[in-house]
C-alpha cells in the first residue's frame, strides 16, 4: 500500500519555484514595515480563499459573506445552508491560522480529523471527524455517471496515516511541491463522506504556513482554484484516471499548483500596490472634504466589493452609531457611497464617484504572466472528472 510519490521538478519547475519564491520573499519584505491598508488586504485575502473554496463545492458564495465569517457577523445574503458552511470552513481556516507559527503543533492525523470536525460539525448526519464507512464516488451530475472511485474504505486509515507520516519526514520537498502533494493526495484518498475537496485545500495551505512560505493569507491559492475550477478538475482527472491510481505520475499535478502559486503571487503583488494608491487617493479625498481618517477602512472595503453595514463601521471603527450615521451619510452626499435598501437591511456600496476614481487606479494594472503558457490548451483536452 502506498500512495502518490512526489515527482522530481524539473528545469521549467525549477525556473517557475525560483520565481514564486522571488515574489513571496519580496512581499514579505513590503509587510515588515506597517501600511494602513495591509490589515484590510489581508481581511479581503482571507475572505477570498473561503470564498474560493466553498465555490468549487457548488456553494455561491459573496465576498462580504465570507468575510462575515470572519467578522463573527450575520450573513447579507447567503442562505442559512451556505452560511454553515462557509463558518464552518472558516473555523477550518482559523485553526490553520493558529497553527502555523506554533512550534507544539504536530501536523498528524489527529488534527487533520480535527480539522473536518470543525469544518462539518454543523452537520453531524456527514459523520465530521470519522472516516467513510464504504466506497465512494465522485457523481458528475451534467452526464450521470460516476467519474471517480476512491481507494476501499478498509484502507483509508493506512493511507491517511501513511501520508501524515511522509509529511512529517519529507523535509528535502519544496515546500510548495509538498503541499501540493498532501492537496493530491488527500483528495485522491477521499476519507470523508463529504468535505474532501475542502479539508484537501486548507491541508495545502497548512502545510504551506508551516514551511515557511508566508502566512496563510497571502501563501493560499484556494481563491485562484476557485476562479479556475475547470482546470482544477481537469488535471485531477488527468492524474487520477478516475480511480485510486497512485502509481500514475503526479508531475501535472505539481506543475498546475506551481502556476497557480506563480499567478497568485503576481495577484497579491498587484493588489498590494494598487491598495497604496487608492490609500493615496482616499487620502486627498478626506483632506479635499473634511472626512474623518476612519472612512478610509469604508471606502476601501466597499473598492473592494464588500457591502458595508453601519453595524460593522461602529463595531471596526470604535465609535457611537450616531458618528456613523453622519460619516455615512457624508458619504452618500458625496457619491462615494451609495445606500441600498430600507434602514434595517440596508448596506452600501461603491458610489459613483468611487467607482470612477477605482476605474483610474485600476487603468493601469499590471498585466500577468503565465509561467506554463502551454498547460491550458493541455488541460482543454482532458475530460472533467474527480470532485
Amino acid at each position: 500500500m502506498t500512495i502518490y510519490s512526489t515527482p522530481e521538478p524539473d528545469l521549467e519547475d525549477q525556473r517557475v519555484l525560483e520565481q514564486v519564491h522571488a515574489f513571496r520573499a519580496e512581499l514579505a519584505d513590503i509587510l515588515r514595515v506597517p501600511r494602513r491598508w495591509a490589515g484590510g488586504l489581508r481581511r479581503s485575502m482571507l475572505a477570498r480563499a473561503i470564498q474560493g473554496s466553498n465555490s468549487i463545492e457548488g456553494y455561491d458564495v459573496k465576498l462580504d459573506d465570507a468575510a462575515a465569517a470572519l467578522d463573527d457577523e450575520e450573513a447579507l445574503s447567503a442562505d442559512e445552508r451556505t452560511f454553515a458552511e462557509i463558518r464552518g470552513y472558516r473555523q477550518a481556516l482559523g485553526y490553520v491560522l493558529a497553527m502555523a507559527n506554533d512550534a507544539d503543533f504536530r501536523l498528524d492525523v489527529s488534527a487533520v480529523r480535527g480539522m473536518h470536525f470543525m469544518m462539518l460539525s454543523h452537520d453531524l448526519a456527514k459523520s465530521p471527524g470519522s472516516y467513510r464507512q464504504g466506497v465512494v464516488y465522485v457523481h458528475d451530475e451534467t452526464t450521470g455517471e460516476n467519474v471517480y472511485e476512491g481507494p476501499p474504505a478498509d484502507d483509508v486509515p493506512a493511507l491517511v496515516a501513511e501520508l501524515m507520516d511522509g509529511l512529517a519526514g519529507d523535509e528535502a520537498a519544496d515546500p510548495l511541491v509538498q503541499a501540493a502533494m498532501a492537496h493530491l493526495n488527500l483528495v485522491m484518498i477521499h476519507p470523508f463522506r463529504d468535505g474532501n475537496g475542502r479539508m484537501a485545500r486548507a491541508l495545502q495551505t497548512l502545510v504551506l504556513s508551516r514551511g515557511g512560505i508566508g502566512e496563510p493569507a497571502f501563501s493560499s491559492i484556494e481563491e485562484w482554484l476557485g476562479s479556475n475550477t475547470e482546470e482544477y478538475y481537469r488535471v485531477l482527472a488527468a492524474t487520477g484516471a478516475g480511480a485510486w491510481n497512485p502509481d500514475r505520475s503526479a508531475a501535472l499535478w505539481v506543475k498546475f499548483n506551481l502556476r497557480a502559486h506563480h499567478m497568485q503571487a503576481q495577484t497579491v503583488r498587484r493588489r498590494y500596490h494598487e491598495a497604496g494608491r487608492l490609500w493615496q487617493a482616499f487620502d486627498e479625498l478626506i483632506e479635499q472634504h473634511g472626512l474623518a481618517e476612519r472612512v478610509a477602512d469604508e471606502l476601501f472595503d466597499a473598492s473592494l466589493g464588500f457591502r458595508i453595514r453601519r453595524s460593522t463601521y461602529v463595531r471596526r471603527a470604535g465609535i457611537e452609531e450616531r458618528t456613523a450615521t453622519r460619516d455615512l451619510a457624508r458619504l452618500t452626499e458625496l457619491s462615494l457611497l451609495r445606500p441600498v435598501g430600507e434602514t434595517k437591511g440596508r448596506h452600501y456600496v461603491m458610489g459613483e464617484q468611487l467607482i470612477e476614481l477605482v476605474q483610474r487606479v485600476l487603468s493601469t494594472r499590471e498585466r500577468l504572466t503565465d509561467p506554463y503558457p502551454w498547460m491550458r490548451e493541455r488541460l482543454a483536452r482532458v475530460p472533467k472528472a474527480i470532485r
